[in-house]
């Protein structure tokens, strides 16, 4: 079945992202984070903002494609941190039309791609949203394990946010420890027992 190759190829190339590294995290020296760990957590981010806008006329679908391949094109193009980008240049949407070559859809991921770049419908505009919402979770998960330089990077990321949803959720990410989810009743002593009867 030679008509399926560019859709083999394209299952691969989407593998490479959990092997591209965001290239900002270096300049913290403390994290590593791959393009798919971040695509994943921003079309969480995506679902949930476009629910806490309460907006009807959102298309939540649309919202998390958007976010799934915002960053599809650095497998071909790799990420460029901001200091990078001053000296150097990528052309993520040529490396994504070349991506989704030969694809039925293809056509829908490259106007996905426009969408959140260009950032002038409601769907794009929240997955832009979700995609620095999830770079401030990042850098709030970097603070709490000990490395306050991120805490320099928080307040330019914050400034890109544009709907009151991601406004509000920022606010509340940096007040919450990002070990409370799990963690967040110290004195149950399950934490001592693991849930089993001590004898």
């Amino acid at each position: 079945m030679k008509r399926l190759k560019p859709y083999a190829d394209f299952l691969f190339e989407v593998g490479a992202l959990s092997r591209t590294p965001r290239s900002g995290f270096r300049h913290l020296g403390s994290f590593d984070q791959s393009i798919s760990e971040h695509l994943l957590r921003t079309a969480y981010i995506g679902y949930v903002l476009a629910h806490l806008e309460k907006d009807k006329g959102i298309d939540i679908g649309r919202v998390v494609e958007n976010c799934m391949f915002h960053d599809l094109g650095e497998a071909r193009a790799l990420d460029l941190d901001y200091i990078s980008q001053k000296y150097s240049q990528s052309d993520e949407l040529a490396a994504i039309k070349d991506a989704v070559k030969g694809l039925s859809f293809g056509r829908k991921i490259v106007e996905s791609f426009k969408e959140t770049e260009i950032n002038q419908t409601k769907e794009g505009i929240i997955a832009k949203d979700a995609d620095q919402l999830e770079l401030i979770c990042s850098l709030k998960e970097i603070i709490d394990n000990g490395n306050s330089q991120a805490k320099d990077w928080i307040p330019h990321a914050v400034k890109r946010l544009k709907t009151k949803s991601a406004k509000s959720l920022a606010k509340e990410i940096l007040r919450t420890n990002s070990n409370d989810w799990w963690f967040e009743n110290k004195k149950d002593n399950y934490w001592v027992t693991g849930g089993k009867k001590l004898k």
